[in-house]
């Protein structure tokens, strides 16, 4: 059952119309919400338009607003050249998009890890959104001392059997360098059973990264919807955020409609951009 207030506001939201209008919005509320020192910047992981190519993953990243993205590895692959990272993260650049993050990359032997660590820092990236193996999380641990870029743990929610939830991939890195920190799925999250904005104050010290979503229904039957029309209380999420003075990036994920997903990312946006405006900090 969705919240009141969410219902209420993605009412308010859908009635946008045409997509200059949207647009128009989009940008109305990001400066509603930046006078009122909302401490995080909303982005998108590149994920989410995963069928399409960079040069059109910039212009529909452009055309919502955003201006900062984590890049998945089908729009640049781990095994790409420096040339190839600098023409790519050159793009986004000159479009006024900052490549803040990548992932999520499985780390699943040292090799990988080596390279991870090379790709980010040839692209400038200072977060790596990853799922290293247990027995590897101490290679992990040596690489961000060594290179000083951050390795956000990403929860994959029931069925997965490494870090189901951020509980799990906290106690297993509790005692590391805090750059070794959290990316927070919210979606996962609430299909695991738990509320997102308790565990965003849980775990406010080792947040690095942020997945917003929304997602059907709170049990591993959950599926990804337009956001403002699932289960999670967004409003709290992001008052949860905003509580904890997050700086980091909250990013977009959005899973559903891989072929067409700019409707239902652009509510998803408009929505959450409406909530923030709505937020007393």
């Amino acid at each position: 059952m969705i919240n009141k207030l969410s219902r209420r506001t993605f009412l308010k939201v859908t009635g946008a119309g045409t997509a200059a209008a949207f647009t128009g919005s989009l940008h109305a509320a990001d400066e509603t919400a930046a006078k009122k020192k909302i401490p995080f910047q909303l982005g998108l992981c590149s994920y989410s338009l995963r069928e399409f190519k960079v040069d059109q993953v910039v212009e529909m990243t452009q055309k919502l607003g955003l201006e900062y993205i984590s890049l998945k590895d089908m729009h640049l692959p781990m095994k790409s050249d420096d040339d190839t990272i600098k023409q790519t993260i050159g793009k986004f650049t000159a479009a006024g998009i900052k490549v803040y993050g990548c992932g999520v990359v499985y780390m699943k032997t040292k090799e990988e890890i080596d390279r991870a660590f090379n790709y980010a820092k040839a692209a400038g990236i200072k977060t790596i959104i990853a799922v290293p193996p247990y027995e590897l999380l101490e290679t992990v641990h040596e690489k961000v001392k060594e290179y000083d870029i951050k390795v956000a743990i990403h929860n994959h929610g029931l069925g997965d059997k490494l870090y189901p939830t951020s509980d799990i991939a906290f106690d297993k890195i509790k005692n590391m360098d805090k750059r070794v920190g959290l990316c927070m799925d919210i979606g996962h999250t609430q299909r695991s059973g738990q509320s997102p904005a308790e565990q965003i104050e849980k775990y406010a010290d080792r947040m690095m990264d942020f997945h917003v979503k929304d997602v059907s229904e709170a049990s591993a039957k959950g599926s990804g919807v337009v956001i403002g029309t699932g289960v999670i209380d967004i409003p709290a999420v992001m008052k949860a955020l905003a509580k904890i003075n997050y700086s980091g990036v909250a990013a977009f994920e959005y899973e559903k409609d891989g072929k067409d997903p700019m409707p239902g990312l652009t509510k998803s946006v408009e929505y959450v951009r409406k909530v923030l405006a709505d937020i007393q900090v």
